[in-house]
Formats: structure tokens, sequence, C-alpha cells
């Protein structure tokens, strides 16, 4: 949670100007929107009697096959948003590997349950995105 606190506050400070001047766009409520629903799927709540966190992706893969494409759609939904932010086609690609992982390999009974519940292919993908929009916002502009 502390990660997320920071880099929440990296992007509160005046996003640099781009070679055109303009600042760089970034839609903080959208980042607020795609960080909650990544914690919903992946980490919201903790297994009883134990630290390990589970969201709806890892309840729903109680249902093979079924539940992690629906759970699929979600994160697809997430990459949608993330793309709307201009990543490089490589980053979306990779996004898109983590949720093809999640889906495959949570798709078998059982141990896709317990596979679920370890892999956070959301969690991952928004932190790709933060990550990514945090370099960019720290690049220096050549208008400086």
């Amino acid at each position: 949670m502390d990660a997320i606190r920071t880099r929440r506050r990296a992007f509160t400070a005046a996003p640099p100007r781009t070679d055109a001047g303009a600042p760089i766009p970034i839609d903080f409520q959208r980042l607020e929107r795609l960080r909650r629903l990544s914690r919903l799927m992946d980490t919201r709540w903790r297994i009883p009697g134990t630290r390990i966190p589970i969201g709806l992706d890892g309840i729903a893969s109680i249902v093979p096959v079924a539940g992690d494409t629906v759970t699929a759609v979600v994160s697809a939904y997430i990459i949608l948003e993330a793309s709307r932010f201009g990543l490089p086609k490589s980053l979306l690609l990779r996004m898109v590997g983590n949720v093809g992982v999640d889906w495959l390999f949570g798709s078998i009974p059982v141990l896709g349950t317990i596979f679920d519940i370890a892999f956070k292919a959301n969690r991952m993908n928004v932190d790709l995105l933060f990550e990514h929009l945090e370099g960019r916002l720290g690049q220096p502009s050549a208008g400086r």
C-alpha cells in the first residue's frame, strides 16, 4: 500500500513539459479507478487465518474456464484503459501476456485456483502502467 501511495504522490507534482511545450496528459481519476479495480480483482481481502491476499480473480477461478474468462474480460478492460495513456506496444503486449498466463494456468481445475491466488496479473499490469508513467514524468524535456 505504501508503494502505491508513493506512486500517487509522485504524480501530484506539476508534470514536465514536452518538446511542444504542452504538459504530458495524465488522467489521475482513471489511474485511481484502475488501481482500485486491480485491487478488487487481486488483493481486496485476506484468506481468514492467513496473510494471503485474494480478490475476485481468485474467487471466480473456483469455476474453471468460465470464471477465468470473465475475469480476463475485466483484465482486458484494464489494459484498454492503460493503452489510453499512450503506452508503447511492447508494454501493452507484456500486459496481454500477463493476462494470458493468468487465464491459461488459472483455467486448470483446483491447481488453477491456487495459481490465481498467487499470480496477480492485474496488479502487475497496473504497476507496469505506474512505472511507465513515472519514467515518462521523470524524463527531462528538451525545452528546459
